[in-house]
C-alpha cells in the first residue's frame, strides 16, 4: 500500500534554533522535540527523565476522596471485596493489580470477570449476584462501570457499596455509586484524561495508600501491570502516561513479577529487552487471548501467581489459547478476503460490512483491523450469536465510526465505542439496511483522498548525520506510542547498493546510501511488490520513508532502516 507523506507541523525554525542552543542538541533532535511541543529546558527534562514524583495528586480526580476513604475503610475493617473487571488486557491487569494490593493486607478478596460471549462487556446482574453470594461488602470495578446505571442501583439495593474506576466516555447519567472515578467526567478537573482503566485503578491505590498513612512508594510495584495496560489499550503515551510507562518498563526489565517472568521466558524475551513493541506484539496478545476466546481467568491467574510452578503452568495455558486464537484469526481473515473478492466490488464500497454466522466473536475485531490495513476503508465484521448479529467495527482517519453507528441506532439493539473502534448488536433482518446505510454515510463523509492513508513524516534526514551518537539520543525518546510515535524520516534520492532481494515471507531487503554517507541495511516487511519497480528504475532517484532501529548480529551493533514506504519515479 502506498501512502501520502504528510510532514508533521512544527513550531518554526526560530523555536528549533532556540531549543538547540539551550540544550546543545543536533538540529534533527531539537526538531523532533519541538514538534512534540517541548520548547524549554524544563519540559525537555520532564520528557527525557520521567519521575514518579511528577505524577498528579490522585485527589485532583473527582470522587477520589470518597473512593480512597471507602477502600481504606474496607482494608482497616477487613471487609469482603470483589474486584470486577473487563476481559481485555486493560481490565485483567487492573483486576490483578487491585487483587494483589488488597491481598497484601490480608483481605478476603474475590475477582469477577464476565465471560465475553455469555455475558458481554461491563457490569451485569450475574456479577452482582456473584458478589451477593460471596457476602461482599464492596465491589470495585475497573475498566468498566461508567454506564452501569441499573446495575449500580441494584448493588445499592442489596447493601453492597460500589466504587467505579473507568476511563471510557461518560453518558448522560452518572451511576449512583460511592465513587465514580473517571477523568473523562465533565465535572472532573483532573489534569490528564488519557489514563488507561488500570491507570485509573492505580490512582485509587495512590489515594488509598495516602489515606492509610503508608509510604507513597508502596504502589510502585504495580507499575509493570499499568505499563502493560497502557501499551495494550492504545492510550496516549504522553503526560502522566509517559511516566507510568517508562517506570513500568523499567520494573519489567529489572524485576518482573513471577507471572510476567514466566511468560517472558516462554516467548524468549529476556528481561532488559522488553519495550512498548514487545508488549503490543508479544505480551499483550497472549494476555488478551484468554478473554478473546471466552474466559479471561487464566490471564488473571498468571499475573497474580506467587510461585514459579503455577506461573509456568498459566503461561503455557495462555500460549496454547493464543495459538488457537491465531488459527481462528488466520482462517477468518482468509474467509473475509474471499468474501470481498467474490461477493463485492471493492471500488463500490466506502465501508466493508461482512457477515458470517460462524465467525468467532473473539477474533473479528482483529480481522476488522487487518481489513482496514489491507484496503484502508472502514470495516465491520459480524457474526451471529443466539439469533442476533454481533460484531466489531474499525475505522480510518476522517470517519468517526461511533457517530456513524449513532445514525443507525434505529437498526441497532445496542452499540458502544469511540472514533476508531466500536461494538454493536442488531437483529438479523436489519443487516442489509444497515450495510446500505453505513456505506451511504461513509460515502458522503469521505473523499477519494481519504481512502489513501497518510504517513506522518517527522522530518527529512541527512544520512551522513546518522551514527551511534545520534541513535543514542533518539532512544531517549522512548517509550514510543500514540502521542509520541517512533519518528519516521524521509531521505530523498538515495542510491541502492547492489540488488534488492526478497527474504522470508515476502520481505524486501536492500542496501542504500546517500552521497558520502555510510551504507545502511534496509528492510521492508511485506513490501515484496516494490522489488520489480526498484530493479527497473533510476537507482539514484529513490525516496524512502523509514524508522531507524538497532540490529544485533554476531555481537555487532549496527543501525538499520525499517522501510515504511518507497516513492519511485
Amino acid at each position: 500500500m502506498s501512502y501520502r507523506w504528510v510532514y508533521a507541523k512544527g513550531p518554526g525554525e526560530e523555536s528549533v534554533r532556540n531549543l538547540k542552543q539551550e540544550l546543545n542538541l543536533p538540529d534533527e533532535i531539537a526538531h523532533l522535540l519541538a514538534i512534540r511541543g517541548i520548547n524549554s529546558f524544563e519540559s525537555a527534562k520532564a520528557f527525557f527523565r520521567p519521575d514518579q514524583k511528577n505524577l498528579y495528586d490522585p485527589f485532583l480526580m473527582k470522587d477520589m476522596e470518597e473512593g480512597a476513604c471507602r477502600l481504606s475503610k474496607a482494608i482497616r475493617d477487613r471487609e469482603k471485596v470483589v474486584i470486577y473487571g473487563d476481559y481485555d488486557v486493560d481490565g485483567t491487569t487492573a483486576v490483578s493489580m487491585l487483587y494483589t494490593y488488597l491481598k497484601s493486607f490480608g483481605l478476603d478478596v474475590e475477582y469477577y470477570i464476565p465471560h465475553r460471549f455469555k455475558e458481554g462487556y461491563g457490569i451485569n446482574s450475574d456479577g452482582i449476584e456473584f458478589s451477593i453470594e460471596k457476602n461482599a461488602d464492596l465491589i470495585v470495578s475497573v475498566d468498566c462501570g461508567i454506564t452501569a446505571i441499573e446495575e449500580a442501583q441494584y448493588a445499592k439495593e442489596q447493601g453492597i457499596d460500589l466504587i467505579i474506576c473507568d476511563h471510557h466516555t461518560v453518558g448522560d447519567v452518572i451511576p449512583d455509586a460511592v465513587a465514580v472515578l473517571d477523568p473523562k467526567r465533565p465535572d472532573c478537573s483532573y489534569p490528564f484524561d488519557g489514563l488507561s482503566g488500570a491507570g485509573v485503578g492505580y490512582k485509587l491505590l495512590q489515594g488509598t495508600t495516602k489515606k492509610l498513612g503508608l509510604p507513597d512508594s508502596l504502589p510502585y510495584k504495580f507499575l509493570d501491570l499499568v505499563a502493560i495496560s497502557i501499551a495494550s489499550d492504545i492510550v496516549p503515551i504522553t503526560d502522566e502516561n509517559r511516566i507510568l510507562m517508562r517506570k513500568g518498563l523499567d520494573l519489567i526489565n529489572t524485576s518482573p513479577r513471577v507471572g510476567i517472568r514466566a511468560l517472558l521466558d516462554l516467548i524468549k524475551i529476556p528481561p532488559g529487552k522488553v519495550s512498548t513493541s514487545s508488549i503490543v506484539f508479544s505480551i499483550g496478545p497472549r494476555i488478551n487471548a484468554a478473554g478473546r476466546m471466552g474466559d479471561a481467568t487464566t490471564a488473571v491467574e498468571l499475573m497474580i501467581a506467587d510461585d514459579k510452578i503455577s506461573a509456568r503452568r498459566y503461561a503455557k495455558e495462555l500460549e496454547s489459547i493464543n495459538k488457537t486464537r491465531r488459527t481462528a484469526d488466520t482462517e477468518t481473515m482468509s474467509q473475509a478476503m474471499d468474501m470481498l473478492d467474490n461477493n463485492f466490488n471493492l471500488d463500490d464500497l466506502s465501508a466493508m460490512v461482512l457477515h458470517d454466522p460462524d465467525w468467532h466473536l473473539g477474533v473479528i475485531g482483529i480481522v476488522a483491523s487487518r481489513l482496514v490495513d489491507a484496503h484502508y476503508r472502514p470495516a465491520i465484521m459480524l457474526s451471529t450469536v443466539d439469533g442476533k448479529i454481533k460484531g466489531s467495527a474499525r475505522s480510518i482517519k476522517g470517519f468517526n465510526i461511533y457517530d456513524a453507528l449513532k445514525e443507525c441506532d434505529d437498526l441497532l439493539d445496542q452499540f458502544g465505542g469511540h472514533e476508531f473502534a466500536a461494538g454493536l448488536t442488531m437483529e438479523i433482518e436489519n443487516l442489509e439496511e444497515f450495510r446500505r446505510r453505513i456505506n451511504r454515510i461513509a460515502g458522503s463523509t469521505l473523499s477519494d483522498n481519504d481512502f489513501m492513508p497518510e504517513l506522518e513524516i517527522s522530518s527529512d534526514l541527512d544520512l551522513s548525520r546518522v551514527n551511534m551518537k545520534f541513535w543514542k539520543l533518539l532512544t531517549q525518546f522512548e517509550p514510543f506510542g500514540p502521542g509520541n510515535m517512533r519518528p519516521i524520516f524521509v531521505t530523498k534520492n538515495v542510491c541502492i547498493e547492489g540488488v534488492p532481494t526478497i527474504v522470508g515471507n515476502g520481505h524486501l531487503k536492500m542496501k542504500v546510501r546517500k552521497g558520502d554517507s555510510a551504507v545502511f541495511d534496509a528492510i521492508g516487511f511485506n513490501m515484496h511488490a516494490y522489488e520489480p519497480k526498484l530493479r527497473n528504475c533510476d537507482r539514484d532517484k529513490i525516496d524512502i520513508a523509514y524508522v531507524l532501529e538497532e540490529n544485533y548480529w554476531n555481537g555487532r551493533r549496527t543501525i538499520q532502516m525499517r522501510l515504511k514506504d518507497i516513492h519511485v519515479e
